[in-house]
């Protein structure tokens, strides 16, 4: 396929035909801010912050939407541009709430970063803020209206990956809001939403939050262990959240191999298991009607006992073999291996049929 040649801040750079002015920069290293672009996720051209200027053009268009053309020339941050992205950035704070030292998102906020990048300090736009209520109507989400930029990833997100169309804009002009259908929250009888979270993990500021997350520590304090889910088969790529040698959240990561960022309500919500203080740490046997702490060694020989005496007294059809999703695809097949070989049954099922 012949490659379209363009130079970008006199860098030549050659790509794809169909490849955007965006990710023709990004290819070549060359820094363009975003805040409702996602490559996940269709691209409306609507927040403009990624506008570069292209001579013979008249103004200065978005580069995640405008498409690369032959010997076309792109500059991303001669002065008009800059300009722009500064009024840009003046006009979002204008309705943006200024609690920066106690936001969730403190550390992790594209708003922020650009603001000190392009040196928005101050408000240079004064009028009417909103000071709608924060929703915590729900044991997953807590969604801040008064931090919404109107990205639309949260609307899109839900619609194109998770195809739920839970959220969508509301009203017109300074009332427009990112709301569920009749402006319910999200545990709204009519909102449907199966706090995935997925609209979360693409928010760029802190409208959105995971609720378990909220002051349990700041973005700089927490390291992030990648691992996989465990809760089925298809192997979704989280990173554990862990301050002080505890697990405080679970967030989704964009090179996530199978899953990119989606997460389900199990894989990103249910790892209240990992500190319940009911939860076993070893083996129980039940001696005279008690149940008490065995080693694995004798864990293992009582099971072994005791399917030895099930199988010699009743056969090997009075002997099941019940799995788990939450086990590896390996892990399963050394169960039904052991079922079949071993045991000598074919009483082999497994909880995700249930």
């Amino acid at each position: 396929m012949t490659e379209i040649n363009l130079t970008i801040d006199g860098v030549p750079v050659a790509v794809s035909p169909g490849t955007t002015v965006l990710e023709a920069a990004r290819s070549a290293g060359i820094f363009i801010p975003t805040l409702c672009h996602d490559p996940e996720l269709s691209s409306p051209g609507a927040c403009r912050l990624c506008v570069v200027e292209i001579p013979g053009l008249r103004n200065l268009p978005a580069s995640c939407v405008t498409t690369a053309s032959e010997g076309m020339e792109v500059r991303t941050s001669s002065p008009a541009v800059v300009e722009a992205r500064q009024t840009i950035l003046e006009l979002l704070l204008a309705n943006h709430p200024v609690d920066c030292l106690t936001c969730h998102k403190n550390g992790n906020c594209r708003l922020a970063d650009y603001a000190y990048r392009y040196g928005v300090r101050e408000e240079r736009f004064h009028g009417e803020k909103h000071a709608y209520p924060v929703e915590e109507d729900n044991s997953f989400i807590v969604r801040d209206m008064n931090k919404c930029i109107l990205c639309g990833k949260c609307v899109r997100m839900c619609a194109e990956v998770q195809g739920n169309n839970v959220v969508d804009f509301a009203f017109r002009g300074f009332n427009t809001k990112v709301a569920p259908a009749l402006n319910t929250g999200l545990a709204g009888p009519d909102a449907d939403c199966v706090f995935c979270g997925n609209c979360v993990a693409v928010c760029p500021v802190g409208a959105l939050a995971e609720r378990d997350m909220l002051g349990k520590g700041r973005y700089w304090e927490i390291d992030r262990v990648r691992t996989t889910c465990p809760y089925c088969g298809t192997g979704c790529t989280l990173d554990l959240n862990v301050k002080d040698g505890r697990v405080i959240g679970v967030t989704s990561a964009a090179d996530g191999d199978v899953n990119g960022r989606a997460l389900c309500v199990k894989g990103r919500f249910g790892y209240g298991f990992i500190h319940h203080p009911d939860r076993l740490k070893t083996p129980l046997i039940k001696r005279d009607g008690r149940l008490e702490e065995a080693t694995w060694d004798e864990a293992l020989a009582e099971i072994a006992q005791r399917m030895g005496t099930v199988k010699a007294g009743h056969g090997a059809d009075a002997v099941g073999v019940f799995s788990s999703a939450r086990c590896t695809n390996e892990e399963n097949y050394l169960m039904m291996k052991l079922a079949r070989a071993v045991f000598g049954t074919n009483n082999v099922d497994h909880c995700a049929r249930l």
